[in-house]
């Protein structure tokens, strides 16, 4: 029996698990999925945005703003990267122009800072900004994070502090019980007083299984994006067009790892799709000329595509189902809600949980998990250190990356360890680079195999059944 199951392991439902280890709570977490942050949260624009977009009156203006506040400390515990990149919203003529003075006067508001630039000016600090923009302003404390990295981290931090994670469990039904909720599952049943929904673009599916009566719709819709080397970066600053009714439209975005994301389109979709297409991927190179000028576009090395939970009350929904007392349905958490993720938590925790559940805090709790091993980040001195203890780390695997054998190791053995050729990549990198995995991936395959005790031909890609290696041939 659980106090609390929460469906769905993206970046609400990790950052609410690690949220209520600091309780005196018994949680499970049950994701569909073989890893955590594997929708929604790992293909994404991973833009902390500081709030000066979302309309008045919503929750997306409230929880943005409070949550891109609370990102710092959260990222510090976690030993998370993170770097303030500043985000150029950049106008073309004077009717885009009156719509930066809206988003300036929201920002005001809301205590956000900025500064304005004219066309010329901008160009100076980004020189392939497009000669049609002829204003800017710069949202000076936008920063980039590493979504799954932060991700993986809550729930690690949960883990240790007692919540249980199932993988690969699907929720296939839900039952009314006298002491609250019965999840039935592909392979297992789980007893709870209330149930947090976090599904995601399945959210309805789940609603669904305890009420028949929805007064929302989720709408999948895709954005397909291009992977940049980090060879070329051609900006430094996240690159905005002025927002309109579909979006934020086609971004420019350095990231962590000094790779580029340009990106994404928006297309309905099935909630599943999470295909490229050709016609999708011209779409964004097309519209990203607006703002940008001469992308180096031929550094492309990956392209792929994201879903996004999108409302038809087009605002975050976070509510009691009203038949279903301690049943929490958390869905249209599109953009800004990675932004807005530890506000949304603190709101579940306050107007929810506490009233229904009136816990303890533990205050044994730990609040961090133990960084990992990063050889790439160390000094000279450091990795000759780690060498001399283990030579394992001096093994490079991903030479596109600089990713030790021991490196690979350790991501298999923490709280959440990876299990498949793509937990790997998530966690420590190999296969990011230029080659994507083409001189690493047989490597990571053998240490996988190795570590766990299996054939190489029972290792996946990703999910149950996406073996790369169908049999062993003479060689």
């Amino acid at each position: 029996m659980f106090d609390i199951v929460i469906i769905g392991a993206g970046i609400i439902g990790t950052m609410l698990a690690r949220q209520l280890s600091f309780y005196h709570l018994k949680t499970a977490v049950v994701e569909r999925n073989s890893d955590v942050a594997d929708g929604t949260s790992m293909a994404n624009s991973a833009i902390v945005h500081t709030g000066y977009d979302p309309e008045d009156g919503t929750l997306k203006a409230q929880l943005n703003a409070e949550g891109a506040r609370m990102y710092p400390s959260l990222l510090q515990q976690l030993h998370c990267h993170h770097k303030n990149t500043g985000a150029f919203i950049a106008a073309c003529g004077k009717k885009e122009e009156e719509h930066l003075t809206i988003l300036r006067q929201r920002a005001d508001q809301r205590g956000i800072p900025y500064r304005v630039l004219d066309g010329d000016q901008a160009r100076k600090e980004e020189p392939h900004l497009s000669d049609a923009v002829t204003k800017v302003i710069d949202f000076y404390t936008t920063e980039v994070i590493y979504p799954w990295e932060a991700a993986l981290r809550c729930m690690e931090n949960a883990v240790n502090n007692g919540t249980k994670l199932y993988l690969n469990t699907e929720v296939t039904g839900i039952e009314k019980t006298d002491t609250g909720y019965r999840i039935i599952s592909n392979d297992m049943t789980l007893d709870t007083a209330m149930v947090i929904n976090c599904a995601g673009v399945n959210a309805p599916l789940i609603h669904d299984m305890i009420d028949s009566h929805r007064d929302y719709e989720i709408i999948p819709r895709k954005g397909e994006y291009y992977v940049l080397d980090h060879d070329c970066q051609p900006v430094r600053h996240i690159i905005f067009p002025v927002p309109g009714p579909a979006g934020k439209g086609v971004l420019a975005v350095p990231t962590v790892y000094g790779n580029t994301l340009i990106g994404p389109n928006a297309l309905e979709c099935d909630r599943d799709d999470v295909s490229t297409t050709s016609q999708g991927l011209q779409a964004v190179r097309v519209a990203i000329t607006k703002t940008l000028k001469d992308i180096p576009m031929n550094h492309n090395i990956r392209t792929f595509a994201g879903i996004r939970a999108t409302s038809s009350r087009h605002d975050f929904i976070i509510e009691e189902v009203r038949s279903a007392p301690g049943f929490i349905d958390v869905a249209g958490i599109e953009s800004p809600g990675l932004a807005s993720a530890p506000a949304i938590v603190s709101k579940i925790v306050h107007d929810f949980v506490e009233p229904y559940l009136h816990p303890h805090m533990n205050e044994s709790a730990s609040h961090t998990v133990e960084p990992p091993v990063i050889m790439n980040e160390l000094s000279m001195e450091q990795q000759n250190e780690m060498i001399r203890r283990n030579p394992l780390y001096g093994k490079i695997v991903c030479r596109c990356e600089n990713v030790s054998e021991q490196e690979i190791i350790d991501c298999m053995h923490r709280p959440v360890p990876a299990t498949t050729i793509k937990g790997v990549k998530k966690r420590v990198r190999p296969g990011m680079g230029r080659c994507q995995g083409g001189f690493c991936q047989p490597y990571v395959l053998r240490i996988l195999a190795q570590q766990n005790g299996k054939k190489k031909t029972e290792i996946c890609m990703d999910e149950p059944g996406s073996c790369i290696l169908v049999k062993e041939n003479r060689l």
